[in-house]
């Protein structure tokens, strides 16, 4: 049996549709149920950032996760295949009356995804100050508390809705199949046959 870790919400969602169409029956989660096992394969319903921990420490064999999320939290897991749907990106946010400019000597930068937002301003030698923030980020720059954000963007109308205004991307996500290393060692055959019939569906085969 794989065990699956999947993200509640939409990529989850998704991730069952494509076993619908797989084994032609339906694929759901009872109401408040955090477990379903179905055709060989157990699902576990985890929130999008504990699911590459899961996969990580074994608890899972699989996971379906966003790009987004598995650059943040830098685990040693296989990348089995871009599954490419839920499409967002990682982006700076800055006031909507401003323009970006990197001549400033540091900057202040809210977020939650601090390996990321670290990564790129290192890449560019830019010095920046780090606030961590677990939700509102938009409001950082309004209130002085941050020059920019780094935040996820799927239609920007949040940013906008809220003053901001997309001004560079970072990343471009979509959903991952991920495994954990020693079950693709221990179960290559089950896991490689399962990529290659969700990547049948995907290209509509």
């Amino acid at each position: 049996m794989l065990t699956i870790a999947l993200p509640k919400g939409r990529i989850g969602e998704d991730s069952l549709a494509i076993f619908e169409k797989i084994f032609k029956k339906p694929f759901e989660f009872g109401d408040r149920k955090l477990i379903l096992e179905q055709e060989g394969f157990k699902f576990l319903r985890v929130r999008n950032q504990d699911v590459p921990t899961y996969v990580f420490y074994q608890a899972a064999d699989l996971g379906v996760v966003g790009l987004d999320v598995l650059e943040e939290v830098q685990l040693d897991l296989v990348r089995l295949l871009d599954l490419g749907f839920g499409k967002c990106s990682v982006s700076i946010g800055i006031r909507a009356n401003e323009e970006l400019d990197f001549t400033k000597p540091s900057y202040k930068v809210a977020t939650k995804m601090e390996n990321i937002t670290r990564e790129f301003f290192s890449k560019k030698a830019i010095p920046v100050e780090i606030i961590k923030l677990y939700g509102s980020i938009e409001l950082a720059p309004l209130v002085g508390l941050a020059d920019m954000i780094v935040d996820i963007v799927e239609t920007g109308e949040t940013m906008r809705q809220n003053g901001l205004k997309p001004a560079l991307e970072i990343l471009q996500s979509s959903a991952y199949l991920i495994s954990n290393k020693n079950s693709f060692f221990l179960k290559k055959e089950e896991i490689l046959d399962l990529r290659s019939k969700i990547k049948s569906v995907l290209d509509g085969s």
